[in-house]
């Protein structure tokens, strides 16, 4: 079988800023990382050659220095690596996004598993690897802390409320992946990262990918953010210690000071 990964370079959400007049992100100077969520994806496609022996390609959209993240892809154990990227591209949101992977997988050829994350930590929609099932016409399941393969049948492990549920598909299906919480991210030596460096790689244009102007970047996106903006800061907490009984009373003494209780 072959799978593909889409992976994301996304700000450190520790370290993000925003700009308080345009209410844009400040991404300069700020550290890049791949996609925590895609990365367990990744982990999760390369579990899976080994098993079987598959073949995995790892995708990813952005400008030339997202390039990292597919060669971390390839110093993992990907086979090969794409990079779209092309200023047609540049404020795309999560419909043209879908659009560009999509035709990105469609250039690639026969594909039976895509990977994603279940959603990036710098935007939270959760749209992306839905739309790309949407725009190929395959099935998708969500949520998903595990993924077997048996035979044709694709088995996976969805998180629901309270639970998790077993759901089988047959290929071409599409999965996102959520972190489990014994989940621990791998990295690639020194040494595989040197050794990637020999692996096909790629970087396609908008027009490589045969996509439409149209469908493309600002203007392509039917949806747009007009602002961001970050929460009113609030006081600082008071910080105290000593027994229980002492944090009790304390704790009624600022409910009494601040009318959450009568005296």
């Amino acid at each position: 079988m072959n799978i593909v990964v889409c992976v994301k370079q996304v700000p450190d959400s520790t370290e993000v800023k925003i700009n308080p007049e345009t209410g844009h992100l400040i991404r300069a100077g700020v550290p890049s990382i791949i996609n925590p969520y895609d990365h367990f994806a990744l982990q999760a496609a390369l579990e899976l050659k080994k098993k079987h022996n598959f073949r995995v390609t790892v995708v990813s959209m952005g400008p030339p220095q997202a390039k990292s993240v597919v060669q971390m892809g390839l110093a993992l154990g990907a086979d090969e690596g794409i990079l779209l990227s092309d200023m047609a591209f540049a404020g795309s949101d999560t419909w043209s996004t879908s659009y560009a992977l999509a035709r990105a997988i469609k250039k690639i050829g026969k594909t039976d598993i895509i990977l994603a994350g279940m959603q990036a930590i710098d935007g939270d929609t959760a749209q992306t690897g839905p739309g790309v099932a949407q725009q190929l016409g395959m099935a998708q399941i969500t949520f998903c802390e595990h993924v077997e393969v048996d035979g044709r049948r694709v088995i996976a492990r969805k998180q629901i409320d309270g639970g998790y549920e077993m759901l089988e598909a047959r290929p071409p299906v599409l999965l996102t992946m959520i972190m489990p919480k014994e989940y621990t991210p791998r990295y690639p030596s020194f040494l595989a990262v040197h050794g990637s460096l020999k692996k096909p790689f790629h970087t396609w244009s908008a027009e490589e990918i045969g996509a439409e102007a149209q469908y493309l970047g600002l203007k392509g996106s039917p949806t747009q953010v007009s602002k961001i903006y970050p929460p009113p800061q609030r006081e600082k907490a008071a910080m105290f210690s000593g027994s229980g009984q002492q944090a009790t009373e304390k704790i009624l003494e600022i409910m009494k000071q601040e009318h959450f209780l009568g005296e």
